[in-house]
């Protein structure tokens, strides 16, 4: 093989890592949002709920389908929380999530 060969294997690898790490951090602010979530809305099932707002993600590509979830139940159960404010929340959730994952937690 040729220099140029493995840093396109190491180019490879590392793209794969990082998008890989990048799934793991979403799926990580998916589950924290719906514990937030349901504190606010008091669910005596909050890892239940967690569950759901993770699997809510896989409906349709990017971050949509979660943040419609999240902003309809919290809706539907009377808690009073802008738009922006949930959309607050998942940007500070998947910054911490990152950070988690960067320190192996």
């Amino acid at each position: 093989m040729t220099t140029f060969d493995d840093r396109e294997q190491a180019f490879e690898r590392k793209f794969a890592l990082d998008n890989e790490l990048e799934f793991k951090a979403t799926a990580r602010r998916n589950r924290l949002l719906g514990e937030w979530a349901a504190g606010l809305m008091g669910l005596a099932t909050v890892e239940e709920y967690a569950r759901a707002v993770v699997k809510s993600d896989f409906e349709q590509p990017g971050d949509e389908d979660v943040f419609r979830k999240v902003s309809e139940d919290l809706k539907g159960s009377g808690v009073a929380v802008s738009d922006s404010e949930v959309r607050m929340k998942m940007a500070e959730l998947l910054a911490q999530a990152r950070e988690q994952l960067k320190a192996g937690e």
